[in-house]
């Protein structure tokens, strides 16, 4: 074989090797095992389309660095460099990284006409998404904290 020829397969056996890793990541469960691995809270809001009172929710006013995923799937959503203080009692982020793991579906639900965020990859209510936020996007994703497991950043080295 030549060289490229090496170097082909042996990147298609990295890819799929790193694909493997990334489905494991994000495996998507039954309802009933949703159930049992969230709390009440956390499943009123991803699966019944729930929000969390104002005010109270454990990320609405968090501050550290570092990465929100998707509680039920574990799929990256927000960087905390995107999170800013809105006043709406929620976690409010101006944009996205990872915005292909974000779906935007229209909600005509309680008599009005809004923008909900579902995770892409396992359909979890996160929250709505408004066009009044700050520049220099001026959305305002407005997310339940139940919807959401922070990850501080990984440390590099000893």
């Amino acid at each position: 074989m030549t060289i490229r020829v090496l170097v082909v397969l042996l990147s298609l056996m990295v890819y799929t090797n790193s694909m493997a890793q990334e489905k494991e990541n994000h495996k998507i469960v039954t309802k009933a095992e949703l159930k049992k691995a969230l709390t009440p809270t956390q499943y009123f809001v991803t699966q019944e389309k729930g929000t969390e009172r104002p005010f109270t929710g454990e990320y609405w006013k968090h501050s550290e660095a570092g990465t929100y995923h998707c509680v039920c799937c574990n799929t990256e959503l927000f960087k905390s460099n995107t999170k800013f203080e809105s006043s709406c009692g929620w976690p409010s982020f101006f944009d996205s990284d990872f915005i292909d793991n974000i779906k935007l579906v229209p909600d005509k639900s309680h008599g009005m006409i809004r923008t909900e965020v579902l995770c892409n990859n396992c359909d979890a209510h996160l929250g709505h998404v408004f066009n009044d936020g700050p520049k220099p996007t001026g959305i305002r994703y407005c997310i339940n904290s139940a919807s959401l497991k922070f990850e501080k950043p990984k440390k590099v080295g000893n």
